[in-house]
């Protein structure tokens, strides 16, 4: 069962409650059924950590544990998956996302030297700001759908998978009596 599959990856939820970082949302991040394992909560977990994943943005892990708890997705998937962007993948992907904005708008690409400091951010932000939310935007809810809509597929191949193999197991058992 997928659930098997996932758990085994999961920290555990009493770590993640006892996070200093998420006390913020108080008692609200005890309820259940933010920790569960169904089809409903892991596909909106995938939904929301891809979604936050590509918000240019700091702290998107309180984002994505706020938006677990808005959409009642599991908790603890929706912020791992936030660490799909992480200081190493993450030029590419803002990196792409910015030529998706610029592409979108029609606009040129411009050059220039990046440098990891506020000044150059603060000095720069004007020439790719609109181009990189956009695109940040666009691949945000693609990126989204395709990893909800992938999980549902997921869950339910693996549970008809399932089912068959016990109507099998079914039948080998019934010959076996007769």
């Amino acid at each position: 069962m997928p659930r098997k599959l996932i758990k085994q990856y999961l920290p555990n939820p009493n770590t993640i409650k006892d996070n200093k970082f998420l006390s913020i949302f108080g008692k609200v991040i005890h309820d259940p059924q933010l920790w569960h394992l169904t089809r409903y909560s892991v596909s909106h977990a995938f939904f929301v950590g891809l979604f936050c994943a590509f918000i240019p943005v700091p702290f998107q892990m309180l984002l994505a544990a706020g938006g677990a708890i808005l959409f009642r997705a599991n908790i603890a998937i929706s912020v791992a998956l936030v660490w799909i962007t992480n200081p190493i993948t993450m030029p590419f992907l803002f990196g792409f996302a910015y030529l998706v904005g610029v592409w979108t708008l029609g606009q040129e690409s411009s050059e220039f030297q990046f440098e990891l400091s506020w000044q150059w951010l603060a000095d720069n932000l004007n020439q790719f700001w609109q181009p990189l939310l956009l695109g940040s935007l666009i691949c945000a809810v693609i990126c989204a759908a395709i990893g909800y809509l992938g999980i549902r597929l997921f869950w339910r191949f693996h549970i008809l998978n399932a089912w068959q193999e016990r109507i099998k197991k079914r039948e080998a058992r019934k010959s076996e009596l007769t």
